[in-house]
């Protein structure tokens, strides 16, 4: 939990530190802008959490998107970043107390992932993480890209100079 949390705080820190009038900016056509990313990591997360938390065992159905919609943070899409920041914060820490109360065996159910893979609860937990993972990648190239230095990068050259 606490390594999910890492990495959604340094999500949430980039929303707040991406210039707000640059929300919509994306290097090129075809993929999502800094806004839509950041938008997309709160839903995916609160969802496929939300449906581990249901216990639902079958993600890989023709209603799946449908089915996920229950779960979603109710956030405007691409909203400020001051809200999307808050939330993206509020509902790891949540979410994480949830999955935190869970009996270790609630993570050795298995679960059938969209991709039709069968794996376990825990592992697609780590699956959720490493999506975010993914798109916080991206969010930290359009960072670059505007010419800030993500935090995560900060924090490893200043405990460098330490």
């Amino acid at each position: 939990m606490d390594s999910l949390k890492t990495v959604r705080m340094d999500t949430a820190q980039a929303v707040e530190e991406f210039p707000a009038t640059d929300f919509d900016y994306k290097p090129v056509e075809g993929v999502m802008t800094f806004g839509e990313i950041a938008t997309h990591i709160l839903q995916a997360g609160d969802a496929l959490t939300g449906a581990l938390l249901d216990e639902v065992d079958n993600l890989a159905v023709p209603e799946f998107r449908a089915m996920l919609g229950k779960y979603i943070a109710k956030l405007p899409p691409h909203g400020n970043p001051t809200d999307l920041a808050s939330a993206l914060r509020s509902t790891v820490e949540s979410r994480c107390a949830e999955l935190a109360a869970r009996p270790a065996d609630f993570y050795a159910g298995m679960i059938t992932r969209f991709d039709g893979q069968t794996v376990t609860r825990l592992e697609m937990l780590q699956t959720i993480k490493e999506h975010e993972l993914t798109h916080r990648s991206q969010m930290f190239m359009y960072l670059r890209l505007k010419g800030l230095v993500p935090a995560t990068t900060r924090r490893r050259q200043a405990k460098a100079k330490a």
